[in-house]
């Protein structure tokens, strides 16, 4: 199935690098009877960290990687050597990708740009020597600081997909074949509910070389914020884009009624989607009349639409123009 890599929710298990002890050295040299402490400090463990990178668009290569270790700091030693610092671990994320903690659930951090890098669990520090404890009263201090433990941390990475365009509708929408028609990509289609069980993007070519991505989010039926139907674990998705496209096909028995049960599932998710950009598409209508058009746009919801076909292509350039006109609106907006 087109797109079943796509990954949008993994969880691991880390632990930092435990710091390395400090030394507890005393200096013994040749004509150097009493030299005194000299026992360096212990290494700094390593570092999980989490960067991004623009390049991933899944976290399908961290469902074989659930574990993540970073290595220990080493001992000090003497002369005041510092131990070598532990390896830092770092996991490559695609951006847009949300760090929680497991267990409590807390937004730790969000990854949004290329190379932009956070600590999810920070190495211990080392212990420092003996020599550092060296006093007036105190010539030869016999004790150095022990290096601080390691953190384990299970945390959870969730991916919302970063898209232009959201595509909204029942089942059976057309959305999966108005991707097909207008993007590079291969949704699985068949006459059934439910036949995207993930979301599928597609980037769409527009004129003079521009693009944008269109997302074909999973149906949504009444009640998916109540966790009916697969629409919950979807409807994060749509959070992201800049634009909603509502499809609701031209056989629909009530287009305006159709609308309002789309629009409440979203409310009931997330009452910030209710701002987004919104445009209405009509689909299946290449079986549509000038007449029948025009009297259906008479009872349409109050907000832009537009009558498509997917399969003779109808109206669809006219579709990929108000999405940019929409879309260069909410960038200025922003």
């Amino acid at each position: 199935m087109a797109g079943s890599n796509f990954v949008d929710y993994v969880k691991i298990f880390c632990r930092s690098g435990k710091g390395g002890p400090g030394s507890t050295h005393l200096r013994r040299e040749k004509f150097v009877p009493k030299g005194g402490p000299d026992g360096g400090d212990g290494g700094r463990g390593g570092h999980v960290i989490v960067r991004g990178n623009r390049n991933l668009w899944t976290l399908i290569h961290l469902k074989f990687q659930r574990h993540v270790f970073a290595g220990h700091g080493e001992s000090g030693s003497r002369q005041r050597s510092s131990g070598a610092s532990g390896e830092d671990k770092v996991i490559e994320v695609p951006l847009g990708t949300v760090a929680k903690d497991a267990e409590t659930g807390e937004v730790l951090f969000e990854i949004t740009e290329d190379g932009q890098e956070v600590i999810l669990a920070k190495g211990g520090r080392g212990g420092l020597g003996n020599w550092h404890f060296k006093s007036s009263t105190n010539q030869t201090p016999r004790y150095a600081q022990p290096g601080e433990d390691a953190v384990e941390i299970a945390a959870i990475l969730e991916l919302k997909v970063l898209a232009d365009v959201g595509l909204v509708g029942f089942p059976n929408a057309g959305k999966s074949t108005l991707l097909a028609a207008v993007s590079a990509a291969k949704p699985e289609i068949a006459d059934y509910p439910f036949t995207t069980l993930i979301p599928n993007l597609g980037i769409v070519e527009y004129r003079d070389l521009k693009s944008f991505v269109m997302a074909d989010i999973p149906g949504i039926i009444e009640g998916a914020h109540e966790g009916k139907g697969i629409g919950l674990r979807f409807l994060r998705h749509i959070e992201r884009n800049s634009i909603l496209l509502f499809m609701i096909p031209a056989d629909s028995k009530n287009i305006k009624d159709e609308y309002r049960i789309l629009l409440n599932e979203l409310e009931q998710h997330n009452p910030e989607l209710l701002d987004k950009q919104r445009i209405l598409a009509i689909s299946k209508s290449d079986f549509l009349d000038k007449e029948l058009i025009q009297e259906m746009s008479n009872e349409l919801p109050e907000i832009p639409h537009v009558f498509i076909s997917s399969v003779t292509g109808y109206g669809i350039q006219q579709l990929k123009d108000m999405i940019w006109k929409e879309l260069e609106q909410s960038i200025l907006e922003r």
